[in-house]
């Protein structure tokens, strides 16, 4: 049987390393496209490095893009690549727009010239939904996007659609709700709660700023949700899904689990901060699974929210002990 080749755009971050991670175990043939920097971040493909092949680009540079498909070869595409960060879209809405919107209509171009039997997956997300008109949100739910980063994805969605439809391309979107690990980012709020309450724990920080701890989301695990995208490709016919759990939690409820693992108060530490609220505020988001569980044969509950918790705090606090060993050994100076 001759190798899958799969190409992934994004691949430093927390999807697209779980991603990496389930197609090498799969026996595929793994590129990634790599956006140059002058210090280059691979901590989540540390342990994949030497089992991938990375290719130099940019999803602003279409002819990166079709250099990359012609190395690659790939039997599958899968654009995780963008400007994900919900508050940095209001900090740099053009170069959001730029990445996460025209960035999705240069790689579908790539894919349409070099390769167009190759499947193509894009990162959709709840953030299209926004101030949500019903809920729970299904495939068929109008987006309200309240963001310059779920205007962008909402572009990126619908050019998924037409490239579909007006090429017969196999191109699916998966609009995946929240969904955190280890491997998120430190600005996304998750990783930052868990991150604090490691520090705190270990006496290196006193206090934890954050924005609306009211607002609610569908939260899941990404090694879980990578699954989808996966299984996405692997159907007779293309499609878009929801991804998502079904189950909604506040960032107080997160907080609470968290700082509560290591038998801490959250109230004695969190402190609301006007700062960190949004200009346009998301007020829940939740997904019905309902059509990935019946047609992709997905379990959304293989990792619970509290399991989902704990294990980003545990993971923390061991990075955060190696990291300040010296000093946790050696005490605070007087």
């Amino acid at each position: 049987m001759t190798q899958k080749h799969a190409l992934i755009t994004g691949i430093t971050g927390q999807d697209g390393s779980y991603l990496a991670d389930l197609l090498l175990e799969k026996g595929y043939k793994v590129f990634a496209l790599r956006r140059r920097t002058s210090v280059p971040v691979l901590e989540n493909i540390e342990h994949i490095q030497d089992k991938i092949e990375i290719i130099d680009g940019d999803l602003l540079d279409l002819s990166s893009l079709i250099h990359a498909m012609n190395i690659s070869n790939p039997d599958e595409v899968y654009n995780l690549a963008a400007q994900s960060f919900v508050g940095t879209s209001w900090d740099q809405p053009i170069l959001t727009g730029q990445v996460t919107a025209i960035g999705v209509s240069n790689m579908l171009e790539a894919v349409r010239i070099v390769k167009p039997d190759a499947r193509y997956y894009q990162a959709s997300s709840s953030e299209m939904f926004g101030k949500v008109v019903e809920t729970p949100q299904t495939e068929a739910t109008p987006f309200y996007p309240r963001s310059p980063y779920g205007v962008a994805k909402v572009y990126g969605h619908w050019m998924t659609v037409n490239y579909r439809e007006s090429f017969n391309m196999f191109a699916c979107s998966g609009i995946l709700f929240n969904h955190e690990s280890p491997r998120r980012g430190i600005e996304f709020v998750t990783r930052k709660i868990t991150n604090a309450v490691a520090r705190i724990k270990l006496g290196l920080q006193t206090e934890l700023r954050l924005g609306n701890l009211d607002a609610m989301r569908d939260w899941g695990f990404a090694k879980d949700y990578v699954e989808c995208m996966w299984l996405m490709l692997q159907q007779e016919q293309p499609d878009d899904y929801v991804i998502a759990t079904g189950e909604m939690h506040s960032v107080r409820e997160f907080c609470e689990i968290a700082f509560s693992y290591v038998g801490l108060n959250y109230e004695d530490y969190v402190v609301t901060d006007p700062k960190f609220f949004r200009a346009a505020e998301v007020d829940l988001l939740l997904g019905n699974p309902a059509k990935a569980i019946s047609k992709l044969g997905w379990n959304p509950q293989k990792t619970t929210f509290k399991q989902l918790v704990q294990l980003m705090v545990d993971t923390d606090l061991k990075k955060e002990k190696h990291k300040h060993s010296e000093i946790l050994v050696a005490g605070p100076k007087v």
